[in-house]
């Protein structure tokens, strides 16, 4: 059915198509959300931190 050769390009294709899966997997649970989390988190801080120094520069 294969020869040598094809049946080590058929096992390549296979691997390279199993990490491509588990990558896409690893990075839409976990990367992305984190980093999607992460960053909404520093920019509620950062508008926290400019209302802070707004009021406290109206204050003083």
């Amino acid at each position: 059915m294969f020869e040598f050769d094809q049946y080590l390009g058929f096992l390549a294709f296979l691997t390279i198509l199993t990490i491509g899966f588990w990558l896409m997997i690893f990075l839409l649970t976990f990367v992305i959300p984190y980093w999607v989390f992460g960053s909404a988190m520093e920019r509620l801080k950062e508008l926290k931190e400019e209302k802070k120094a707004k009021r406290e520069g109206l204050t003083s």
